[in-house]
């Protein structure tokens, strides 16, 4: 295992852990009283995954170039893709490919699953950073607070991860929320984890034309985005302002946040599922393209 595929895992796995930690916001911003400040204040969090996006993107290709330039290298470039996947050579080259990617999918489902553990103490400590906020009023002064030693040490000891029992707590009320709406979220998780992982497999699929199959990711996350867009996320508001508005209990937005990081956990073990399957798919529509 390369050092840049060890950084690409360890920036996956941070990328879909703040990603599980997002729906802590709604959960917060019930328990305080001000949604609009907890989403306001965890984009500042969400930055971090951004910034790691920037760096994994690149290393990420970089394997698929690799794979494309090394089989390339042995068998000539002058040989037609449909003819080039056919060749031992190539074939080889594309299952250390594949067993990579799946590996980088893995790392997202663990990252999902510590966002998960994490989520009922990041709660709190978030609960408590969006009360210091309107204390001090200002971010910088916000940071410069918490990166006091004892604040730094008292924000550790509220970082416990949630026990099993505090699972099966959740898990034994009566669902209170759409099965619908939870079973998509499984689907869009699974498209979100695959989508862009997809088009570079697709790239070695196609490599004469990788640039075109890399490129056609939305092919993929389109289905997904317009789903989260019109079903998920207006479910989870709804809910959201219900339990701010005293129509709903609290109890009804933490299992409603743990619902959605145990379905965004079965999204990532489902994209191991999709993850071919949508490769060839947009190498499909890239051939229709060129």
């Amino acid at each position: 295992m390369t050092v840049s595929l060890i950084l690409v895992l360890v920036l996956t796995a941070l990328i879909h852990l703040i990603n599980t930690l997002i729906y802590s916001a709604r959960w917060a911003g019930v328990k305080t009283g001000r949604l609009a400040t907890a989403y306001s204040l965890f984009n500042i969090i969400f930055l971090i995954a951004s910034t790691a996006n920037t760096v994994q993107a690149p290393l990420l290709s970089s394997l698929v170039e690799r794979t494309i330039n090394q089989g390339l290298a042995a068998l000539g470039s002058h040989l037609p893709d449909d003819l080039l996947l056919q060749m031992p050579v190539y074939q080889h080259e594309l299952h250390l490919l594949e067993h990579q990617i799946r590996w980088v999918i893995l790392s997202a489902t663990l990252g999902t699953v510590v966002g998960g553990v994490l989520l009922p103490p990041f709660v709190r400590l978030f609960s408590r950073t969006i009360l210091l906020f309107e204390e001090v009023g200002s971010v910088p002064r916000l940071f410069f607070l918490a990166l006091s030693p004892r604040r730094f040490w008292n924000a550790l000891k509220v970082m416990r991860p949630a026990s099993p029992g505090s699972l099966r707590r959740v898990m034994a009320h009566k669902l209170g929320l759409p099965k619908g709406f939870l079973l998509l979220n499984i689907f869009i998780s699974g498209i979100y984890t695959t989508g862009v992982l997809s088009a570079l497999y697709a790239g070695a699929l196609f490599p004469h034309y990788r640039t075109t199959a890399t490129l056609l990711s939305p092919i993929v996350n389109g289905v997904a985005t317009v789903l989260l867009a019109m079903v998920v996320d207006p479910t989870a508001a709804v809910i959201t302002d219900q339990a701010l508005q005293g129509k709903r209990e609290e109890k009804d937005v933490r299992q409603m946040v743990a619902y959605l990081a145990i379905t965004r956990f079965l999204g990532t073990i489902l994209a191991q599922l999709l993850f071919v399957p949508s490769a060839w798919l947009i190498r499909a529509v890239a051939e229709l393209l060129v």
